[in-house]
């Protein structure tokens, strides 16, 4: 019986040594995030993405088209779930899920929520699945952000959701509904 344990375990070890020689893990060029908030009123707001980097690129107008439907991140389209309803840009907006999409232009962003879930990309894009279309002007930054990046700015009776590239940043109002 000890043979028999000594064959298994010199078995497995064997086995198991290709698995430990692998090399280590790679980050993934555009890592998954997720920013949450939480209003007094218990309503809740999560967005997951992804976060692009800009590494030397042109971002908007060249890897980021002009005046085209865009997933606002990179790989699965950005989702922004709210538990309760809200006021999106002063329009009002059903607690749900929503695929988060933008149309960036110079000087401004036409921002959409949209109920087709799940979608890689922009490239099964239906508008008549559309939720809401708001359009918000852009403003530039002083610093440069390397990566994509979503975050919440708490105001005084609302927040901002933020989307920060490059030198640009779109703020959209949120305010929960009373």
């Amino acid at each position: 019986m000890k043979v028999r344990n000594l064959l298994l375990l010199l078995f497995i070890c064997t086995m198991a040594q290709p698995l430990l020689a692998q090399e280590a893990l790679k980050p993934k060029p555009s890592p998954l995030d997720m920013r949450t908030y939480k209003f007094a009123n218990d309503t809740y707001l999560k967005v997951i993405y992804s976060r692009p980097h800009k590494r030397g690129r042109e971002v908007f107008g060249e890897l980021v088209p002009f005046g085209k439907v865009w997933r606002t991140g990179a790989n699965q389209a950005t989702e922004i779930t709210v538990t309760q309803p809200v006021w999106f840009e002063g329009h009002e907006l059903p607690a749900g899920t929503y695929a988060l999409f933008t149309i960036p232009e110079d000087g401004q962003w036409t921002v959409i929520l949209n109920r087709d879930l799940g979608q890689w990309g922009s490239f099964n894009y239906r508008e008549e699945a559309d939720v809401l279309r708001v359009t918000v002007p852009t403003s530039a930054t002083e610093e440069e952000y390397e990566p994509f990046t979503i975050d919440f700015e708490q105001q005084e009776n609302s927040v901002d959701m933020v989307l920060i590239w490059d030198q640009t940043k779109v703020s959209l109002e949120i305010k929960p509904q009373e």
